[in-house]
């Protein structure tokens, strides 16, 4: 059976390890579900990176990642802010650009905005743009 969300999120993660790999960083999978992060990073000096795994299409140029999570049970939909004092970096997946952008969560409100694509104004003040993530 196919889980159209969760396939993404498999995609994403995969995308997350190959990258993170790739940079030298050792992967370490939780085993549980219940926990605010997806992967654990270890560094060659042995230091633990919690990363919390985001799949993302761009939307108008932009890739977007609120600091919320919804569930749902008998009860209705709910919905909870994370708390980021649980994640050190949140890696973002976009299919758009096939490339993964890592964020601190602390530098950011209640939502991570990047832009991938020019606004149509060309405005640069104040705008975040994607490939100034690239970097763990």
């Amino acid at each position: 059976m196919k889980h159209h969300t969760k396939d993404k999120g498999d995609k994403g993660t995969a995308q997350v390890i190959a990258d993170l790999l790739l940079r030298g960083i050792s992967i370490c999978l939780p085993l549980s579900e219940h926990l605010p992060f997806d992967l654990v990073g270890v560094r060659d000096n042995g230091d633990l990176i919690r990363i919390s795994v985001k799949y993302r299409t761009a939307t108008k140029g932009i890739v977007s990642v609120p600091f919320r999570s919804s569930y749902s049970d008998s009860k209705g939909v709910h919905t909870k802010e994370v708390n980021k004092d649980f994640i050190d970096i949140v890696a973002i997946y976009c299919p758009d650009t096939n490339k993964v952008y890592y964020c601190n969560p602390k530098e950011f409100g209640k939502v991570i905005t990047l832009r991938i694509a020019p606004s149509k104004n060309n405005q640069t003040k104040g705008v975040l743009f994607a490939d100034n993530y690239l970097v763990l």
